[in-house]
């Protein structure tokens, strides 16, 4: 029984430091465009890229 109280008490102090760190990242901003790269490959580049000629 001890070994289950054990694992547990593991188990529920790994899940919360997930929890804290899927906040943190959250505040700081790192799912805030998830539009972008995956509509990114459809844009033209504006600038034209000049070869050297021989």
């Amino acid at each position: 029984m001890s070994a289950l109280i054990l694992l547990l008490s593991v188990s529920l102090l790994v899940a919360a430091g997930f929890l804290v760190a899927f906040v943190w990242s959250v505040k700081k901003g790192q799912y805030d465009d998830d539009y972008t790269p995956s509509v990114r490959i459809l844009f033209d580049d504006n600038e034209k890229k000049s070869f050297p000629q021989s």
